[in-house]
């Protein structure tokens, strides 16, 4: 399964941004795995500082899971003074619609 979302960094954290991702924790590409994430990609429009994220997954509800592990809460919080977050600073995600795959 495929899934497609958006996310919006702060103006001025575009590096931040790609240094954390490129220092990514262990525990954390761990949990992605063990959570049915793989081949996951995220790209900037930098005009619009948004974020889209592609990531294949192995089922909904498995990836769900993961959102409670404290290894991703703690990644949240990492995360939340460079981009848009919700009150729990889970980042602020829409799901995209895939309208078109080719492979």
């Amino acid at each position: 399964m495929i899934k497609g979302f958006k996310m919006k960094l702060f103006a001025g954290q575009e590096e931040e941004y790609e240094r954390r991702h490129n220092l990514l924790w262990p525990e954390m590409a761990d949990m992605i795995h063990e959570h049915g994430g793989k081949n996951y990609t995220i790209f900037l429009d930098r005009e619009t500082l948004t974020l889209f994220g592609y990531i294949e997954i192995e089922n909904e509800e498995l990836w769900a899971k993961g959102a409670d592990t404290a290894i991703n809460r703690k990644w949240w919080d990492y995360m939340a003074d460079i981009m848009e977050t919700n009150p729990d600073n889970s980042p602020v995600s829409i799901d995209l619609q895939n309208v078109f795959h080719l492979d």
